[in-house]
């Protein structure tokens, strides 16, 4: 059997081919909408609760971009450089943010790439469709150096609702947070 799967507004796509037929499974995952822990069901500045378990793990080809000309068409002083479709400004941290398919990763859906490391999803392109994604780094120096092209298979650790804000993206980045914030430890790492 041929099988593949996608993820497609919050909903995980199992399909097969047999020599019988095609056959489709749909299975309903969480989001940050859907459990409680969306936006309206905490307070402001608050982080979402995060499972100790990936949702799921998914292969996609990996690329890099960054904020400059080479990427964006965007050069410093741009009112819209460095600012990610989401609105959020583009990071290189404990979380930095990525872009992808939001038919794939809804904006918001938090990653764990190997290799790379934590990464959540602000913004999208018009190169990155289906399972491809695009990682940012600061410099088209480091994109060469560090990552390349690679097919690498994420952890989907959180599931995104279409939005993510400059405060969430500050706290979970601030080292020195008030507020302890932690991050499941992806598989690669557990065993």
């Amino acid at each position: 059997m041929l099988a593949s799967f996608f993820l497609r507004k919050n909903r995980l796509l199992l399909c097969g081919c047999t020599l019988l037929g095609i056959c489709v499974l749909s299975l309903s995952l969480p989001s940050l909408a859907a459990n409680g822990t969306g936006p309206s069901a905490r307070p402001a500045g608050a982080l979402p609760e995060i499972g100790n378990e990936p949702i799921a793990s998914v292969q996609v080809v990996a690329t890099g971009y960054t904020a400059g000309v080479e990427s964006t068409g965007k050069r410093p002083g741009h009112p819209s450089y460095g600012i990610t479709y989401s609105g959020v400004k583009v990071v290189r941290g404990r979380v930095s943010t990525v872009a992808a398919d939001p038919d794939v990763f809804p904006i918001g859906t938090l990653l764990y790439i190997p290799g790379y490391g934590y990464g959540v999803v602000a913004d999208t392109g018009s190169a990155i469709k289906g399972h491809r994604i695009d990682l940012y780094f600061n410099t088209v120096k480091q994109v060469y150096k560090e990552w390349g092209k690679r097919t690498v298979k994420v952890q989907v650790l959180k599931m995104g609702s279409g939005k993510l804000t400059q405060a969430w993206l500050n706290t979970v980045n601030d080292n020195d947070a008030a507020v302890p914030v932690t991050l499941p430890a992806p598989d690669d790492v557990r065993r």
